[in-house]
């Protein structure tokens, strides 16, 4: 028996978001039509009032605002054991930071993989919460994003924006 599957479809200023839950953990964080998004099928239940819900559309709507760095929510990617550890080393990216795929591929444990490490974030089911926004080419170039180029762009805006103003505010 599979464990059932709940979603709510939150409107966000880069477009509608897909949050995907078992009840227990956030399995999944879309923008609608992106790339590598799971089909909603009738094993689907649209729910709303699921804590875990609840609590990433309260943290979207502070990260949008500017006002939260790094999301506090369980977590329940389904992943192979090496697309894991290269999800837990872009957590590990700080907030308004790039780092390039080379970078990502030494810190996940696979030096040599930089091209499987690139496919493992592009299937990153965590949009946003797994900030895979934040690696960049070995140039510093936008490449690859599987909600769209704009989006990882306005991405990464935002956290300029928002450490900017933290900046001006500390001085």
């Amino acid at each position: 028996m599979s464990t059932p599957t709940f979603y709510d479809r939150v409107p966000g200023p880069l477009g509608t978001m897909w949050l995907v839950t078992d009840r227990e953990a956030m399995t999944g964080l879309y923008f609608e039509g992106q790339k590598h998004m799971p089909a909603c099928t009738a094993e689907w239940q649209a729910c709303d009032d699921v804590p875990v819900l609840r609590a990433a559309r309260a943290q979207l709507a502070a990260y949008f605002a500017g006002e939260l760095r790094r999301f506090d929510l369980p977590l329940a990617p389904a992943g192979t054991p090496f697309q894991r550890a290269v999800w837990s080393a872009i957590g590990a990216v700080p907030y308004g930071e790039t780092i390039a795929y080379r970078e990502l591929a030494a810190r996940a444990g696979y030096p040599a993989s930089v091209r499987a490490v690139g496919a493992a974030v592009g299937r990153n089911p965590l949009s946003i919460v797994i900030p895979c926004h934040r690696i960049v080419g070995a140039d510093g170039s936008l490449t690859g994003y599987a909600g769209g180029l704009h989006r990882k762009r306005a991405l990464l805006a935002l956290e300029a924006a928002a450490g900017r103003r933290g900046l001006a505010q500390a001085a």
